[in-house]
């Protein structure tokens, strides 16, 4: 199972919190089928909403986080819980582009430069709170960077990376890092941790040479004394259920309800986006299901 720690310098300045992804990377592109840059794309963003979700400290919270570039991926989503839980999904998972001059897979071009990032944080109590910015780059981690800087002025670096082959797309490796200045952090704590950020190599390159994700974050905070705040075992999960089906159709209106099963079959399935798990409704069902929404 993947994890995440989140660490503190012992001075308060600085957080860092690194995460191997790897096999919720892995799984996402079994369930969904992605091509190699799919895979790519959708495996950043999950990351990035593992940490930001570990991060909300409130059960039963979730962060979402949605891009669309104008890219041909179309809209790229994660949700991920206040334990790191996370689930996602892509819009055209089979999309293929050639790869970059230097070899590498084109992100950017797969989900698109001409949009937005929406991140919204819902407690479980109250509205959620919705902030949006103007996609940077389409990289993911340059535009979490930016949504950071924007939207609530924490000074952040967000590193992200999945190692995909090329031939098979077998997800390789997946991880991420994220660095953020603290209230009160002197310039002199700032300079350092930019030096360090300069000598980062990425992180799959950190995690194909063995390192931990505790020492992956000890490089990144080399030069000062660190303490690990906390750490948690993460997985891909989605919470769909026959139920929330059930109330999704109830939600329709009732003649639409009763010509939801196929004539041919005389049922109706509904397939959750998440995790592809597919629920069947006979047409005797579907009738309850519209007769208990009329009476309620």
């Amino acid at each position: 199972m993947d994890r995440i720690i989140r660490c503190i310098t012992s001075d308060g300045s600085l957080m860092a919190a690194a995460i191997d992804s790897s096999t919720i990377v892995d799984t996402a592109q079994r369930i969904h089928g992605t091509s190699a840059v799919g895979t790519a794309a959708l495996g950043r963003l999950l990351t990035a909403a593992s940490v930001m979700g570990a991060m909300l400290k409130v059960n039963g919270a979730t962060v979402t986080l949605r891009i669309n570039g104008g890219g041909p991926l179309g809209t790229v989503t994660a949700i991920a819980d206040s334990r790191g839980y996370c689930r996602g999904y892509v819009e055209h998972p089979q999309v293929e582009l050639p790869l970059k001059p230097n070899g590498k897979l084109d992100v950017s071009g797969a989900v698109g430069t001409d949009g937005r990032l929406v991140v919204i944080r819902d407690m479980g109590s109250g509205e959620p709170y919705t902030g949006q910015i103007e996609i940077v780059s389409g990289e993911i981690a340059e535009d979490i960077t930016s949504y950071y800087a924007i939207s609530e002025q924490i000074p952040t670096v967000c590193a992200l990376g999945v190692l995909v082959d090329k031939e098979d797309h077998r997800v390789l490796l997946a991880g991420g890092l994220l660095l953020q200045v603290l209230p009160g952090a002197d310039d002199a704590a700032i300079s350092r941790l930019e030096q360090n950020v300069e000598k980062l190599e990425p992180v799959t390159t950190m995690l194909a040479k063995g390192m931990s994700i505790e020492e992956i974050c000890r490089t990144a905070l080399a030069g000062f004394e660190m303490e690990i705040l906390d750490e948690y075992k993460i997985g891909y999960a989605c919470n769909c259920s026959r139920e929330r089906v059930v109330r999704a159709i109830s939600a329709l209106p009732k003649n639409e309800i009763l010509t939801l099963a196929d004539e041919k079959t005389g049922y109706a399935e509904a397939k959750c986006q998440y995790c592809g798990k597919t629920y069947r409704f006979t047409s005797e069902e579907l009738q309850e299901i519209a007769a208990q929404a009329s009476r309620d």
